[in-house]
């Protein structure tokens, strides 16, 4: 007799998303040497607890690697420039530039959390809003049935003010990283 199993949540394959400046798209082992060089910035290393400082080419085909099994997907964030001009293709691809890194961690049962860093030069320019709010709008359709939550320390002013337009809550739960709150989407 076969036995039917539920089938299992997976975030391995998620679909690339284009928005008004970005490609957002699961990371690769080809995409180790631009995550290193933008995630090796003391800014970066400090506010996300699982990183090390310096990040080496080792920790980004690592977290590159990480997703291999489904429970977490790292998604590049990169800027599209060149293109279309005057209504003809370009003759090569339009070149990217990786401006940020956008985390998806499946949770138990009926979680989703998500995270994020934007590199320096990319920072206060609205990729990070643009990036995740894509990414919560790709989530909530594949995964309705989920709760999308975020840790964030509060004196993080520009996270935690993002995560509020996005339309989260403090949860008044303390998060499982040192100094951060839960907060959850409505």
């Amino acid at each position: 007799m076969f036995t039917m199993r539920a089938a299992r949540d997976s975030l391995a394959d998620l679909p690339g998303i284009e928005t008004a400046r970005l490609s957002i798209v699961g990371l690769r082992a080809e995409d180790a040497q631009v995550l290193r060089q933008l995630t090796d910035d003391p800014a970066i290393t400090a506010a996300v607890d699982f990183l090390p400082a310096p990040f080496t080419l080792q920790d980004a085909e690592d977290l590159i690697r990480s997703g291999a099994r489904g429970q977490d997907r790292f998604l590049g964030a990169w800027m599209r420039t060149g293109g279309l001009g005057a209504g003809k293709p370009a003759p090569e691809p339009p070149a990217r530039e990786l401006v940020g890194v956008v985390g998806t961690h499946l949770r138990g049962v009926g979680v989703i959390e998500i995270g994020y860093w934007i590199g320096g030069a990319a920072r206060g320019r609205g990729f990070a809003f643009e990036a995740v709010s894509a990414i919560i709008g790709s989530l909530g359709a594949r995964f309705p049935a989920r709760t999308i939550v975020a840790e964030c320390r509060p004196a993080n002013v520009a996270s935690w003010g993002l995560l509020q337009k996005l339309g989260f809550r403090d949860t008044g739960e303390d998060g499982h990283r040192p100094g951060r709150r839960l907060l959850r989407r409505d």
